[in-house]
């Protein structure tokens, strides 16, 4: 395991090599996972690509820090972590809330970033309503009671139906996660807003959605790839809101094949 304090945080990260010259991936979590989901599309580019994973703050085993949270907090923390490391001009890769960290690292930081992948994401999710009344529900009777909700959202009934171990396993991941960094980052989601940021987006990026997810449903992700320049989309069959788990085969076919349009290459 790899450990670097940032900002005062100590983030859990992974970094693993290929060839030089080769592209960097860089993937960001999604509310209430760690950098585990990643790792069916990982073991399906590792070598061609170099890859950092990491837990956002308050999350798997990076540390809590101070929440409730900003979306800066986790901006700050990824471009820290990419200095840290000397990584530039990677593709960034974000699942969800992860996906608001990719658009405000390229807001803050465009340095470090060649290209976007977002996942299950948009521009602006949910409301501030709709997070107050989660928080107040963690708050009053923790992750637990909002889990069978939130399972809904995350994968297919098929997946429900036919992967029962697994779906037991994530949610053991999600309940265990720390309650303050759960809200904390509910807290940041809620706050998060790049409607206009997203119109001055000017590298390579693609908008990737599952059919069936109910958490940022296809077509809000399709208003945020028309809000970005010259952006692709692309809904991965039968996945709901997390399909590097559910679909990581597609998702991965969908990501080779948008790096190898853009002929994106090593760090510069």
């Amino acid at each position: 395991m790899q450990f670097a304090s940032i900002n005062g945080v100590t983030l859990h990260y992974q970094l693993i090599g290929a060839p030089e010259g080769r592209p960097v991936l860089v993937f960001a979590n999604s509310l209430g996972t760690d950098l585990r989901i990643w790792r069916d599309v990982i073991l399906r580019l590792v070598g061609d690509f170099a890859i950092v994973t990491y837990d956002l703050r308050g999350h798997g085993l990076s540390d809590l820090g101070a929440p409730p949270y900003s979306i800066d907090d986790h901006v700050g923390d990824l471009s820290g972590l990419l200095d840290y490391l000397e990584v530039k001009k990677a593709v960034i890769c974000g699942l969800s809330v992860g996906g608001l960290v990719a658009q405000g690292l390229y807001a803050a930081r465009p340095d470090l970033v060649r290209a976007l992948i977002l996942c299950d994401t948009a521009h602006k999710i949910g409301t501030a309503e709709t997070w107050a009344a989660r928080i107040a529900a963690v708050n009053s009777n923790g992750i637990g009671s909002i889990a069978e909700g939130i399972f809904k959202l995350w994968f297919t009934p098929a997946f429900h139906a036919q992967r029962r171990e697994e779906l037991a396993g994530y949610r053991n991941m999600l309940v265990r996660q720390p309650v303050d960094g759960y809200t904390g980052t509910c807290t940041a989601i809620s706050g998060a807003d790049f409607t206009e940021a997203a119109g001055r987006i000017a590298v390579p990026t693609i908008c990737i959605v599952g059919d069936r997810d109910g958490s940022t449903p296809p077509n809000l992700v399709l208003e945020l790839a028309r809000r970005i320049p010259r952006s692709r989309y692309e809904v991965i069959k039968d996945a709901a809101h997390i399909p590097c788990v559910e679909q990581p085969e597609a998702l991965t076919a969908v990501m080779r094949a948008f790096i190898e349009e853009f002929k994106l290459g090593g760090q510069s």
